[in-house]
């Protein structure tokens, strides 16, 4: 069982014949099932082209209809990214994965007070996010998955390495991951941590979640609040930034504390006052987690 995406997914790469696109493209295809789940790619200029076999249409409706795919991801560079998503939207996908880092937070606002507008169904993950992945089945976007083992744990993460740590620890006791999903750092983007602990706490699959957070902005506070009254299943968390100083961005775009509850203390006493366990140690996130199960 999976969340988002599973082996029949159908995906188009929108940025694919950039060197970025190409490589990811690739190692994507190659993992599990990925040569029937990548099946299109779009760039305008080459359109009638293909990259190693996947054909490159001119716009992601055309790729759509031609393949029928329901999710795309973005490789393309940050002056273009957020159009990338608005195309990604108009032609009426089910998720649009946004890779690129470095959007202008004015492209990106721009783009989702459209998307509110028109009121779309398109999901979008990120961006500046590592993609999601469903083990053994298929991967969207840039982490490792040879760490991956299909298993009964969600993941969800503002950060990509420490989604890598958390993955990699359950793996190693065994454990596996039902699907892990890094939903990204910059301040204005798409899936929240919310909107994943509501996708594992309907899977039947999933056994129990481990959600990490960054200092700066309240989605963890709302995703814990949430979970206080609806969360069936067992969660850890972790929240980076401990030691980081107030009013200095660290990291992610979204990594800035302006005071309240979005320092790092703050939002681990919020998380353990919701019934979620968590720790200030990233290397005993499984151990917890084994240990609340």
């Amino acid at each position: 069982m999976s969340i988002l995406i599973n082996r029949t997914t159908r995906v188009i790469t929108q940025g694919i014949t950039g060197k970025t696109g190409q490589f990811h493209t690739r190692m994507c295809r190659d993992y599990a099932d990925g040569k029937q789940c990548f099946v299109a790619g779009v760039n305008p200029k080459k359109a009638g082209e293909d990259f190693e076999g996947i054909p490159i249409f001119a716009s992601v409706k055309a790729a759509r209809e031609a393949t029928g795919a329901t999710v795309s991801v973005i490789y393309v560079p940050p002056a273009g990214a957020a159009a990338a998503i608005w195309e990604a939207v108009e032609a009426d996908l089910d998720l649009a994965v946004c890779i690129t880092e470095g959007i202008p937070v004015r492209d990106m606002l721009e783009v989702r007070n459209r998307m509110k507008r028109a009121n779309c169904r398109t999901l979008l993950l990120g961006p500046n996010c590592p993609g999601l992945i469903t083990p053994e089945e298929i991967k969207i976007g840039i982490m490792p998955g040879h760490i991956h083992r299909k298993g009964r744990i969600g993941v969800v993460s503002r950060s990509g390495t420490l989604t890598y740590e958390a993955v990699g620890q359950v793996s190693d006791l065994g454990l596996g991951q039902s699907s892990a999903v890094g939903i990204g750092g910059d301040p204005i983007n798409g899936l929240k941590h919310l909107d994943v602990l509501k996708l594992f706490n309907d899977d039947p699959e999933t056994d129990a979640v481990i959600m990490i957070g960054e200092i700066g902005g309240p989605d963890e506070v709302n995703a814990a609040r949430w979970a206080k009254d609806h969360m069936k299943k067992p969660i850890v968390g972790f929240i980076a930034g401990v030691t980081a100083p107030a009013g200095k961005r660290m990291g992610h775009a979204g990594a800035l504390i302006s005071g309240g509850d979005d320092t790092a203390q703050a939002k681990l006493d919020i998380l353990e006052a919701c019934g979620i366990r968590t720790t200030k140690n990233p290397s005993e996130m499984a151990k917890l987690l084994r240990k609340v199960m």
